[in-house]
């Protein structure tokens, strides 16, 4: 299906508007998994052409993901890539889990950002950061497209690589499904339960009576209706 590159403009806006030299655009992957981390890439691109084909990640086969991301890590300014993991995600709820990431992220980067982009409409960032929230920013500014590809090749090929070399983990079919649900990792989890890399205060244990001791109790009421979206998809 034909789609719009990306552009600079929101990044322009912001330089002309508040004056900022360093733009990152920022972008996650894996909040809606059972298994593995949440990442997030930070990404500082400037305003120069971007390669060919670029745009959202989800919009993208795997092969080309593959092809076009060590593309990106050599043409980008600069990158960095933040993760807060399973065990972090039950403890604090997705929306701390990611501004950990995204701080992590940021905080690589070799020069702190002015301001940021950041893909979505919710600002899980917050003060002290300066942030424009873009819907489909992964799809329409630059900075944030390059984010989303490597940010979701590194994840993919972590949960690949987890899967082929932790006899733990090797039945949940992590090198197809990358934690997110799906009928095999389904499958294996009612059989053998969660592993290590599990995230215990998902909702899918509430379908698994068998693992459901296992659970752990979220946060809050608030916390809870705040990760629930997206949990219990099949679209990875």
């Amino acid at each position: 299906m034909p789609y719009e590159p990306p552009t600079h403009t929101v990044e322009r806006s912001l330089r002309a508007t508040t004056g900022a030299r360093t733009v990152a655009g920022v972008d996650e992957v894996g909040r809606g998994a059972w298994a593995g981390p949440v990442t997030v890439c930070a990404a500082v691109t400037g305003l120069r052409r971007p390669p060919e084909g670029l745009t959202d990640s989800k919009l993208l086969t795997p092969r080309r993901r593959a092809e076009l991301e060590p593309v990106l890590r050599s043409w980008v300014t600069a990158y960095a890539l933040g993760e807060a993991s399973p065990q972090e995600i039950d403890d604090l709820g997705m929306t701390a889990a990611l501004r950990l990431a995204a701080v992590r992220a940021l905080e690589g980067l070799p020069v702190r950002p002015d301001a940021v982009i950041l893909d979505g409409k919710h600002d899980y960032l917050g003060v002290p950061w300066k942030v424009r929230t873009v819907i489909k920013g992964d799809q329409s500014c630059v900075a944030v497209a390059a984010a989303s590809v490597i940010a979701k090749v590194h994840r993919d090929r972590m949960m690949a690589e987890l899967g082929a070399a932790s006899e733990d983990c090797a039945h949940f079919a992590f090198e197809a499904n990358a934690g997110y649900p799906s009928p095999v990792h389904r499958a294996a989890l009612e059989e053998r339960g969660p592993s290590a890399h599990h995230r215990l205060s998902w909702a899918y244990l509430d379908a698994l009576p068998r693992w459901q001791h296992l659970k752990k109790v979220r946060i809050s009421a608030e916390a809870a209706a705040l990760e629930s979206g997206g949990q219990l998809g099949f679209e990875f």
